[in-house]
């Protein structure tokens, strides 16, 4: 049975150049960083480039660059750090609907356990926040501001930039999670974003897992989540993951200027998938029409849901993925497709097909082929109660 990869908003596979930069720094490059003897010294040098290696290409000064284990401790060192330490101007902090729960979660944990006030703002039915209603939610107290970059589940594109010039007039720190930006959409500098804390994840465009940055801007710096050494200009302590963190630069430098998710490779592809699922009975597109990411296809199936629809495209070799979380045998609904007012019935049945740089026109004419019996499959399951 052949395997068909439709999950690279989950992660992708690493490249080949990528791992080949690593393994220097696995037996040969091992010392510790902070040592002060030669091998110590060598594996500094090392850092000090790669960390230069990444200032150049965000255009940012090094010292602004935090290396991290990845997109979720990137959110929470910005989060956490950036409320703390602005805690006594005001602890009202907002984000929208619709974020990864490393960024609602965080901010959940800081609402019920240190006395902050979170707001949420809404989405429109394409999963968009309004400028309009962040402005009118800016209070005095108001002192962080955390709105994705692009949208993991259903691929939405936010208006970023504006959000943040905003928030800057507005005197208000603004953090986006951009983990599905980079590698994906157009990418010139760091500024783009308008933002004082951006974060990006390296597995998210053919780099190793456990390995992400937090770029923040001078002078803020956010209160420390770890504690333990002066690692990462006193940011982040702990030993440097420093295979990881080259492997980090590596994907960059040769996937982040020129996507390497390219819009006119992915487009015609998931164009062709959509035109098949519009025609499919019971099945709905979600997600921006306009402004997304290329690669994303998301749709909803009535009379399905997510696990039965994912175990039956399994069965034909195909990965997807979806919003939805089975915990304790219940499905809950994604929050993100909740948040768009899709009615809760249909909620819980949520497909996401992300395309990568190698898949082709023949995989997706195949999971074209097969999609209705696959979909006609997952309906039986629920109507059985299998699933229920």
């Amino acid at each position: 049975m052949r395997t068909i990869y439709f999950d690279h908003n989950a992660t992708t596979p690493i490249d080949p150049a990528v791992r080949e930069a690593m393994l220097p720094y696995f037996d040969e490059i091992w010392g510790n960083p902070s040592s002060i003897h030669h091998i110590g010294q060598r594996a500094r040098a090392a850092l000090d480039d790669a960390r230069d290696r990444a200032a150049g290409l965000l255009q940012c000064k090094p010292s602004e660059v935090i290396f991290t284990s990845g997109g979720t401790e990137s959110n929470n060192l910005a989060l956490f750090g950036a409320a703390r330490l602005r805690k006594p101007k005001g602890r009202h902090l907002i984000t929208s609907a619709v974020e990864h729960h490393a960024v609602l979660h965080g901010l959940d944990y800081l609402a019920q356990k240190e006395g902050f006030e979170v707001t949420r703002l809404p989405v429109d039915g394409e999963g968009r926040v309004a400028l309009d209603d962040l402005g009118k939610a800016i209070r005095p107290d108001t002192t962080l501001v955390s709105i994705q970059a692009a949208n993991n589940e259903v691929g939405t594109i936010q208006p970023v930039a504006a959000l943040g010039a905003l928030c800057r007039q507005r005197g208000v720190v603004f953090h986006t999670d951009a983990v599905q930006w980079f590698g994906k959409e157009p990418f010139a500098d760091i500024h783009q974003f308008n933002a004082d804390l951006v974060s990006g994840c390296a597995h998210k465009f053919h780099g190793p897992k456990g390995a992400g940055f937090l770029f923040i801007r001078s002078p803020l710096l956010p209160d420390p989540i770890l504690f333990g050494g002066g690692h990462e200009n006193e940011r982040r302590a702990g030993t440097e993951n420093l295979a990881a963190i080259v492997g980090l630069v590596e994907a960059m430098e040769r996937f982040v200027p020129e996507p390497v998710f390219s819009g006119i490779h992915l487009a015609p592809l998931t164009e062709r998938l959509k035109t098949t699922l519009r025609r499919l009975p019971d099945t709905v597109l979600v997600g921006a029409q306009e402004g997304h990411l290329k690669n994303t296809v998301a749709f909803l199936v009535d009379g399905a849901d997510s696990i039965a629809l994912l175990a039956n495209l399994d069965l034909e070799g195909i990965c997807a993925s979806s919003g939805s979380a089975c915990s304790a045998g219940s499905l809950e609904p994604s929050h993100v497709i909740s948040a768009l007012g899709v009615a809760p019935n249909l909620a819980n049945s949520l497909v996401r097909f992300s395309l990568g740089r190698k898949n082709n026109q023949s995989e997706v004419d195949h999971v074209s082929q097969v999609l209705p019996s696959v979909l006609q499959r997952a309906k039986r399951v629920k109507g059985a109660g299998l699933n229920g």
